[in-house]
């Protein structure tokens, strides 16, 4: 197994693949990490997803990992929605850089932070083939709105006006999944939740899964919802090992 530290158009990330596919056009997962988090937190992953004959990115987010501003938590908190936006750039750069290598099926996942944007990329670009979505949320504009509240609770005042609260809002609406969930046309999404988790909460994404089943009628299968019922914001074993076969089911086909 390679992995090299490498920059596509300034864009930090992981390149992992298995040494005897290096210079094949295989299928490309770009997996996204969480909050606070950085690309080598999701080695495992790549790992598992790369031994099935899979090139993986591991991309280092918007003021993350090696793109580090020596802001602390709270600071990264009121800049999260920046953070994701600027991810769902920067997929669409990452897609042209594997169109010019040849390589033309594509999925995305991540985790907590990784799971939400790659939700909204669904919404951005219909050429994912397969996403793994672990501790995502779709409902952008509701999520949000319980972010605010929960600063305010806190004491802290947000840094915004009422127009820039509106004007937010109404951007992260374009990238709701739960206000356009005919944007998943039909398309293979893997979602794994523990039940305790008290970051991401579960009962939404849940019922986004319960009502966008329905969309899936003649290809249920190709819409699964992992849940660990005693699981808080971590991953499982099981989840993450399912989630790479998620995409060597859809992406080697």
């Amino acid at each position: 197994m390679i992995v090299k530290e490498e920059n596509w158009s300034n864009i930090p990330l992981l390149h992992i693949v298995d040494e005897t596919m290096e210079n094949s056009n295989i299928p490309t997962v770009i997996l996204l990490h969480g909050f606070t988090s950085a690309k080598e937190h999701n080695l495992h992953y790549a790992y598992n997803i790369a031994k099935n004959g899979i090139r993986v990115l591991l991309p280092d987010a918007h003021l993350h990992g090696s793109r580090d501003e020596g802001l602390d938590e709270v600071q990264l908190s009121l800049r999260f929605w920046e953070i994701v936006l600027t991810s769902i750039e920067e997929m669409d750069i990452l897609h042209k850089e594997l169109q010019e290598r040849g390589v033309s099926k594509i999925g995305i996942g991540g985790t907590s932070m990784g799971g939400i944007t790659t939700l909204g990329c669904l919404t951005a670009y219909p050429w994912i083939e397969a996403a793994a979505v672990m501790m995502g949320a779709p409902g952008y504009v509701e999520l949000a709105k319980a972010q605010m509240s929960q600063f305010e609770r806190r004491g802290f005042k947000l840094p915004i006006t009422d127009d820039e609260r509106k004007s937010l809002l109404d951007t992260l609406a374009i990238f709701d999944l739960t206000k356009q969930r005919k944007k998943l046309n039909n398309r293979p999404v893997f979602f794994w939740h523990g039940k305790n988790d008290a970051t991401v909460p579960f009962e939404p994404t849940f019922n986004f899964y319960n009502a966008a089943k329905k969309d899936y009628v003649d290809t249920p299968e190709q819409f699964e919802f992992m849940t660990d019922p005693t699981a808080g914001h971590a991953v499982s074993r099981p989840g993450m090992l399912r989630a790479a076969d998620w995409f060597a089911s859809y992406l080697n086909e």
